[in-house]
């Protein structure tokens, strides 16, 4: 990855079109690659520490867009 477009985020039109399993299952992915780019900082293999920003903040919109349409992802 060297770039936040290569992440492949969803845009938050796409986002607002989903349903509760789906914004579970783009959480859950989002969070996975979120771990893997930690576990790279830690092992000085990421060069791009702003990939991390990136998807914290993807995943606070998709939280967000879940609240909006009334599902609770915890």
């Amino acid at each position: 990855m060297k770039a936040i477009k290569d992440l492949k985020l969803k845009q938050i039109e796409d986002l607002r079109k989903m349903d509760a399993t789906a914004f579970k299952k783009e959480l859950e992915v989002t969070a996975k690659k979120l771990f893997e780019l930690k576990m790279k900082k830690e092992l000085n293999e990421l060069k791009q520490t702003h990939l991390i920003t990136a998807l914290r903040k993807h995943i606070a919109v998709i939280k967000t867009v879940a609240l909006e349409q009334g599902v609770n992802l915890g």
